[in-house]
């Protein structure tokens, strides 16, 4: 019964916390920040005084070590380490891509 509640424990303590979000900019200009790209994610909450459904938007630096994701894909980020000043996020998996243009 011990070795059960430490190693369920243990596994929500390595948890990362993730986010998901579509990439709003993926600084791919000459002289520009390579390996990184901007993910803007959208969190929808209830004002509690008004009932009222209100969007909420923030942007994260995300780390994305072989340059693959491009605007407008839908990308999820985990939490990692800090690499820079304002990146301590990186692009962990593609979920959609839409068609191009």
């Amino acid at each position: 019964m011990a070795e059960e509640t430490s190693q369920v424990a243990s596994n929500e303590r390595g948890a990362r916390r993730k986010l998901v979000g579509r990439v709003v900019n993926d600084t791919s200009n000459p002289g520009r920040a390579k390996q990184t790209v901007v993910v803007e994610v959208v969190r929808r909450f209830r004002n509690p005084f008004y009932g009222k459904y209100v969007k909420k938007r923030k942007r994260y630096h995300a780390h994305d070590p072989r340059e693959e994701f491009r605007t407008r894909d839908l990308v999820e980020i985990q939490a990692c380490r800090p690499r820079s000043k304002t990146k301590r996020w990186e692009v962990v998996r593609l979920l959609d891509r839409p068609p191009e243009v």
